[in-house]
Formats: C-alpha cells, sequence, structure tokens
C-alpha cells in the first residue's frame, strides 16, 4: 500500500505521538508498505502557545494538497486536530476521500483542569474534527467507551507497545553506567514532558524517602526547578539514556490523569522498572489487575509498595505488548481509496479545486 500520514506531531518533538508514527512508518515499510509522512518541517511554522518546542505549520493547506495528488495514496490517515490535520480533513472532505484518524489528546478534560470549563466545547470541536472521518483508532477499551458515550462513532481499536530491544533493563548489563546511580535510593523516577498538563506537583510534593528524578524537557521545568530544589532534574536524554534512566531508577511515577494511554509506563516496565500511578485510563488499561505496578488514589502509598515488585516480572510482562501487532492493526483499520478516485480527476482539474 502506499499510505499518508498527514501529522502535526513529529520530530524533532519528543512525545509520545511522535514515537507512535515514527515506529508505525518504519514497521510498515519494513513489511513492503510505502509510507509518506507530512509533517511540519515541510512548511513555514510558528511555535504553539506555551510550547515553544512544538511548531505549528503556517498555511499548509495549499501545499498538502499538491502533496497528496502527486502521491496518490491508497490509504490516509489523519491524527492530530492541528494545521496540517485540519488542512489534510477538509482535502478529503472536499473530494469524498475516505480517511482515518486516532485520537491522542483529551483536551477537554486538561481545559476543565486548567481552566475549570471548556469541556464541553473542546470535545465539540474533537468530535466535528474525528467523526469527519471514516474510523477512529483509539488504544484502549476504556478510551473507546468514554468517547463513544461523547459522541463519537466508528471506533476501532489500536493498541499500543514497545519496543523491547532499545527499552531493557540496563542494571543487568556490565556496561551499564552507574555514575548517576550515586543518588539516594530509593529513586523514584518520572520520564516525560515537564508541563502542566502531566500534574507533576502530584509527584514532587510526595513525602519520599531517598530521591525524585525528573527526565524531561517542557514549559514548566523553568518554574518546577525553582520551587523544588531537592528533586534532581536532568532535562531531556534520548536514545540509549532513556533506557539507563528507567532501568536506574527503583519505581517510576506516573502521576497524569488525562493521557489517553502512557507509552512511558510500558516503556519502564521493559526495563524492569515497577510503575505507581493513579488508577485513571491508561495506567488501568495497561496495568488492570496485574503485579507490576499499584494504582491508587494514595500515589504516595503506591510509590513505596511498588518498591516490593519483582523487576523480572515486570520485563517479561512488557515483552507481551508487540509493535508487529499494533501495526498490523493500523493497517487493517486503514480505508482504502478507491483507484477510480484519483483516475477520474487529474491533477490540474484537482489543483484547480484548490
Amino acid at each position: 500500500m502506499r499510505i499518508l500520514i498527514a501529522t502535526d506531531a513529529w520530530h524533532p518533538q519528543i512525545n509520545g505521538v511522535v514515537r507512535v508514527f515514527d515506529t508505525t512508518a518504519r514497521l510498515l515499510r519494513e513489511g513492503g508498505d510505502d509510507v509518506k509522512i507530512i509533517e511540519p518541517g515541510m512548511f513555514p511554522t510558528v511555535p504553539a502557545p506555551g510550547y515553544k518546542e512544538v511548531r505549528l505549520a503556517v498555511a499548509p493547506g495549499h501545499k498538502i494538497g499538491r502533496i497528496i495528488e502527486d502521491y496518490q495514496p491508497d490509504a490516509i490517515h489523519v491524527p492530530v486536530e492541528g494545521p496540517i490535520g485540519l488542512a489534510a480533513r477538509n482535502y478529503c472532505r472536499k473530494r469524498g476521500l475516505p480517511f482515518t484518524t486516532s485520537f491522542h489528546t483529551k483536551y477537554g478534560d486538561y481545559l476543565e483542569k486548567r481552566i475549570g470549563g471548556g469541556i464541553d466545547f473542546a470535545y465539540a470541536v474533537q468530535r466535528w474534527f474525528h467523526n469527519g472521518g471514516n474510523r477512529i483508532m483509539v488504544q484502549t477499551k476504556t478510551l473507546e467507551e468514554q468517547l463513544d458515550e461523547r459522541g463519537f462513532h466508528n471506533i476501532a481499536a489500536w493498541g499500543r507497545a514497545v519496543d523491547a530491544k532499545a527499552f531493557y533493563p540496563c542494571r543487568d548489563d556490565p556496561q551499564f553506567d552507574k555514575d548517576f546511580l550515586d543518588l539516594p535510593r530509593p529513586i523514584f523516577l518520572y520520564l516525560g514532558r515537564v508541563a502542566r498538563e502531566k500534574n507533576l506537583e502530584a509527584f514532587l510534593d510526595l513525602d519520599l524517602p531517598g530521591t525524585k528524578l525528573v527526565v524531561g524537557d517542557g514549559p514548566q521545568l523553568g518554574a518546577l526547578k525553582t520551587r523544588y530544589p531537592a528533586v534532581h532534574f536532568t532535562g531531556y536524554r534520548t536514545g540509549e539514556d532513556l533506557a539507563r534512566h528507567f532501568s536506574a531508577a527503583d519505581v517510576f511515577v506516573f502521576p497524569s490523569r488525562f493521557d489517553t494511554f502512557g507509552l512511558v509506563i510500558l516503556e519502564a516496565l521493559a526495563c524492569g522498572t515497577p510503575v505507581a500511578a493513579f488508577p485513571v485510563p491508561g495506567p488501568a488499561d495497561i496495568i488492570g489487575q496485574s503485579p507490576h505496578g499499584v494504582l491508587s488514589e494514595d500515589l504516595r502509598s503506591a510509590a513505596l509498595e511498588a518498591l516490593k515488585i519483582d523487576r523480572a516480572g515486570c520485563r517479561k510482562f512488557a515483552e507481551g505488548f508487540s509493535w508487529q501487532e499494533c501495526t498490523a492493526q493500523f493497517r487493517t483499520n486503514l480505508m482504502t481509496i478507491p483507484k477510480e478516485k484519483w483516475a477520474d480527476a487529474g491533477h490540474g482539474e484537482m489543483r484547480a479545486a484548490e
């Protein structure tokens, strides 16, 4: 298949959505598909409000139309409700081309927490965006049920996984760099975006022994470093450094209440590190009743209880989440564009319609 993915989330952004589509595109190509990514680096950009590291494409519509026409894909996927996503959605809707979307961020829940309102409006916008396509891919059964209750239609499962080769128990590696293991133990780790929606204060305010370690960057980093001088902040880490930091920790603490999944939970488990989190969608869908993490409204209690968990069991559990299976799900969920859609409309006619 010739698969086109038009996404506002792409490198150099560092987040779960980028990792998901980077991995999916790579595995599709390895399986013989041709994959084209339309991403912000192909356009003039401006920084997203409050997130200078996230660049938003400026007026991408006309160029996106030309790219789609020249590529003539067999399937189009539009995952993010940004300028690129909106332009690709608009193109497909005007020409009657089937396309799929995927749901990654509960903006309504975030706005409710941030400003005390806006939840209905945010979900109305997302419902309009996603229901305009032919199928919405979601990560968990819980999210599917939540969206169904809010009027989202044509929902299909698209799971998540972890690269067990990239994320592995580095403590077992004789070449493991133990320099930062001099931090007082136990080490409680948060790894991810340092931003308000991640609810980091719920972790940083906890009375815990040892060290709180925060790996990542984001708009709250400066303020939190000032407010919590006893916490060890490292900034961004990439590649093998991620596995080393996950492995170095005694417990991975995931304080977010708004993530649709929480890919970092699987990455921590793959490195042998047990998880403490709130009993909310995402963590509950991954860990459930398994003995590899502790879910509780008392996050301190969960973090301390997680110290007792067997690390080898965490690794074995994570190995059961296969990217190959997830990629096959994604491919099956795509909607095929009939060949006559391209044959009936020449490039000149379609461009004239812009």
